[in-house]
């Protein structure tokens, strides 16, 4: 009995080192149902903060990799609230992924906290291209750029400005209640290229709202950002796991815009492809299936929509059946025009 102790005990240290010596802070090995996942630990810089997040590589790295620009949508972060599962689903399938955390928010630098700026978070799209450039596994020339939801929208506008943007992946796309107009002399569009681009876009002329509970439960009581009871439950689910940073608080700073801005105008001028990925019955504010569908009309470049039903957060479960669903839509969109 006692040499069977002792070999267990062996056996034990021997696995706790080994687990110990995976401990690289730049390389971190993650095991999921399908096997390894690694990621590098990243930072870069984006008007005026430091940005962090993950570089998400494939297993077979020998070779230049197309690259997907994440960053999360409404409030949420990268760790657990399920945009790291697709990116993981993108490395699974020979796709490079950088993954990152919005200035304010979550692991990443910024003031004040839990603060969005639309346009702010747009550029973050485009410092984070040209950071990835600079990585030695990432082909430069296959570049895609994924939001969902809010971030979705950003995005649309970064895939309509730089010119590295290849092909554009929207999931469940907030572009608004309101229909776009025509943009008939360009100049709707050219104020979103301006101040996208703009050096300091915090100095631009804004308003600031006061913080608010992101979902409440009580909305005679408590009203919040976000109403509908499928936002809180998903929120409260997700962001209450332990280690995701996500803060039920959120306030806006609010660019000046001319009155006729809409991000739909920004359609003619996307620089790849698009793949909108749209749940048949969302309900949340915002995300309208009737202004999403004017969009996708206004779209020149190739596009291809694929509807899933489950409701705005249904993409967001996972383990799910419709996760499934809509991350093999987005590989498969990825395969036709990168591989």
């Amino acid at each position: 009995m006692g040499e069977i102790i002792k070999t267990l005990a062996v056996v034990f240290l021997a696995n706790l080192m080994a687990c110990n010596n995976n401990q690289n802070p730049k390389l971190n090995p993650e095991s999921n149902s399908t096997g390894i996942i690694s990621f590098k630990n990243i930072e870069f810089k984006s008007q005026g903060a430091m940005l962090r997040g993950r570089l998400y590589l494939p297993e077979n790295n020998l070779k230049k990799n197309p690259v997907v620009i994440m960053a999360h949508g409404f409030t949420t972060t990268i760790n657990g609230m399920t945009a790291d599962k697709y990116a993981e689903k993108f490395s699974e399938a020979g796709f490079a992924a950088l993954l990152y955390d919005h200035q304010n928010f979550g692991i990443s630098d910024g003031e004040p906290r839990q603060e969005i700026n639309f346009w702010v978070q747009s550029r973050g799209y485009i410092d984070g291209i040209d950071f990835v450039i600079t990585q030695p596994e990432i082909d430069t020339t296959k570049i895609a750029v994924w939001g969902a939801s809010l971030s979705a929208r950003e995005a649309f506008l970064v895939g309509s400005v730089d010119k590295r943007v290849k092909a554009i992946i929207n999931q469940i796309p907030a572009y608004g209640s309101n229909f776009p107009i025509e943009d008939k002399d360009g100049q709707l569009y050219s104020f979103a290229k301006e101040t996208i681009l703009t050096e300091r876009i915090k100095d631009l002329p804004h308003t600031v709202t006061v913080q608010m509970p992101i979902v409440s439960s009580d909305q005679l009581g408590t009203p919040s950002a976000l109403s509908k009871i499928t936002a809180y439950r998903w929120f409260i689910e997700y962001g209450g796991r332990y280690g995701t940073n996500w803060k039920n608080i959120v306030s806006f700073s609010n660019i000046e815009i001319p009155d006729l801005f809409h991000i739909g105008q920004c359609a003619q001028y996307l620089k790849g492809p698009i793949l909108m990925v749209v749940a048949t019955n969302d309900e949340m504010e915002g995300a309208s299936n009737e202004v999403t569908n004017e969009v996708f009309k206004m779209i020149e470049k190739p596009k291809e929509l694929f509807e899933i039903d489950g409701g705005h957060f249904g993409l967001l479960h996972y383990p799910s059946s419709i996760f499934d669903k809509s991350s093999q839509a987005q590989i498969d969109f990825l395969n036709k025009y990168f591989n």
